[in-house]
């Protein structure tokens, strides 16, 4: 029989249980300080301080004159091309979803049965992402050009479709898909990667098996691997519709909004509002409302998507 241990280690046993989870918060603390006072600098005293501006009206020089919800009230009733910037908003947000999205879940599921070639293809997929803003926007001016003509008119008049040739970024018919299809391209690649990771993790043994039971290929996909991707695919699609939401750089680049408002997204409004018209309170207001609306975006997406989980 073995010797129990003596009545002094018994009493430093649980003591030493205690002290563990102690150090562990302690640690814990220590390493979360620094990234939680930099996000508060950074991030939420920036939205704070544009919540209590936009209660004022400000021109960056005087001195701010309280109004109350005034700047709201004209925003959500006597400021028409707010609303024409929100409906253009989403325009946007639909066209990068359905490329980036889409085209993410599409390139990871064929790289997944690729075997040879998947780590170049990978990083061919993810260089648009690391390139800089203004060179892409230079780009696609190039490829959209009329005069010079540009890459897609080129294509149009090579299968002989010269009637479908325009001048891509001036006309209000195409502009705002024109300035949508770079932002999608762009993360297209980091999205994949993602999704991809998220594919890998699948277990094998269930596809093969339900490939055995005859299940088509879209059973596999839909009935195993989108359920086991899901939480991923969730976190991918509210990172995708906040980016979307307040997407700024390539549209202002291409267009600064025009011609007239057809390209005028929320972000690009708030900044002419702001940095042109040196409406601060107003274009605070406006920023707010961003914020919302990206809050409210991935409340609704969450929903959705737990509800068809467990349908």
């Amino acid at each position: 029989m073995g010797e129990s241990p003596s009545p002094g280690i018994r009493r430093k046993a649980p003591a030493m249980r205690s002290m563990l989870p102690r150090r562990s918060r302690l640690s814990v603390a220590v390493f979360l300080i620094p990234p939680l006072a930099v996000y508060t600098v950074a991030v939420l005293a920036p939205i704070i301080q544009s919540l209590m501006l936009s209660f004022f009206k400000w021109d960056g020089i005087t001195d701010p004159i309280f109004v109350g919800a005034d700047n709201y009230l004209r925003m959500f009733t006597r400021d028409d091309v707010f609303w024409i910037a929100l409906r253009n908003s989403f325009g946007y947000l639909v066209i990068c979803l359905v490329i980036q999205l889409g085209g993410a879940l599409i390139v990871a599921s064929l790289l997944t049965a690729l075997r040879r070639g998947r780590e170049v293809s990978k990083t061919l997929y993810l260089l648009p992402a690391v390139i800089s803003t203004v060179a892409i926007a230079f780009l696609f001016q190039r490829i959209y050009s009329d005069d010079p003509v540009g890459l897609v008119n080129q294509i149009l008049g090579f299968f002989h479709l010269d009637f479908l040739a325009r001048p891509w970024l001036s006309d209000i018919t195409t502009v705002l898909a024109a300035v949508s299809i770079p932002e999608g391209w762009r993360f297209t690649g980091l999205y994949m990667i993602i999704v991809y990771a998220a594919l890998l993790a699948v277990p094998q043994e269930l596809e093969e098996a339900a490939r055995l039971d005859g299940a088509s290929w879209w059973q596999v996909f839909w009935r195993i691997r989108f359920p086991y991707i899901r939480p991923v695919w969730v976190t991918t699609t509210i990172m995708a519709s906040t980016y979307a939401l307040r997407g700024f750089d390539i549209p202002y680049l291409l267009t600064n909004g025009g011609p007239g408002q057809a390209s005028e997204l929320l972000t690009t409004y708030m900044y002419k509002t702001a940095f042109t018209h040196t409406d601060y309170g107003y274009a605070s207001a406006i920023s707010v409302f961003i914020v919302v609306e990206c809050l409210v975006a991935v409340g609704l997406i969450i929903l959705l998507l737990r509800r068809k989980a467990d349908a």
